[in-house]
């Protein structure tokens, strides 16, 4: 999982090679939503740029705005986090790392996020 490039980026998840994926998670209730923004990224943000997933360095939370994508060498990548509630709701988020069979990683990001309401 060293030196992974991104292969593709759709509105809600970021794919890298081996299988990787990259995606926000809340589990929500009425009227509520919370989430990182994919749909801005575009490939070029990510050329020539490769990511070590073995270790928790790979990203940095930056309270009331999102996450920044750290590469072994080069130019980060910010992706802005949103949050909707009336105070009644939860405003966790989760940062969900996994290949979607026998790996699964879990970062807590509720402060990350710009939330209204």
């Amino acid at each position: 999982m060293k030196n992974l490039k991104v292969i593709k980026i759709d509105s809600e998840t970021v794919k890298f090679e081996k299988g990787l994926k990259l995606y926000s998670n809340h589990d929500s209730d009425c009227c509520e939503f919370h989430y990182l923004s994919l749909e801005d990224l575009k490939m070029e943000d990510f050329d020539g740029l490769e990511f070590d997933l073995t270790n928790d360095d790979f990203f940095k939370r930056i309270e009331d705005y999102g996450i920044e994508l750290i590469p072994v060498k080069g130019h980060s990548v910010k992706i802005p986090g949103y949050g909707y509630n009336n105070g009644y709701y939860s405003s966790q988020l989760d940062l969900i790392l996994t290949n979607g069979k026998d790996f699964t990683k879990t970062y807590d990001i509720s402060e990350c996020q710009n939330i209204t309401g």
